[in-house]
């Protein structure tokens, strides 16, 4: 680590790709959940306006993909769907 350099902004990128690389759901909405915490600590660490600015608009960012994935989950069906080999 470099000194200067603010760790949460990296922390906060590597959740967003583990979040766009999720295979479910829950597993992304966690993930945009971290990364907007880590986003969050990096606001608090800058000392940049400017920067601090933009850290907080990427967590509230990160929050409302988690929140929108939430809602896709919640329209999705409950019952589990048979696979057609099965139905055979």
């Amino acid at each position: 680590m470099s000194f200067g350099r603010n760790p949460h902004v990296a922390k906060a990128e590597a959740e967003e790709q583990k979040a766009l690389g999720a295979r479910d759901a829950k597993a992304a909405e966690l993930a945009w959940r971290e990364a907007a915490r880590q986003w969050d600590r990096a606001a608090a660490r800058e000392t940049d306006a400017k920067r601090r600015d933009e850290h907080t608009a990427k967590a509230e960012a990160a929050r409302a993909k988690a929140d929108a994935g939430d809602a896709e989950g919640a329209a999705e069906p409950t019952t589990p769907q048979t696979p057609s080999r099965l139905l055979n």
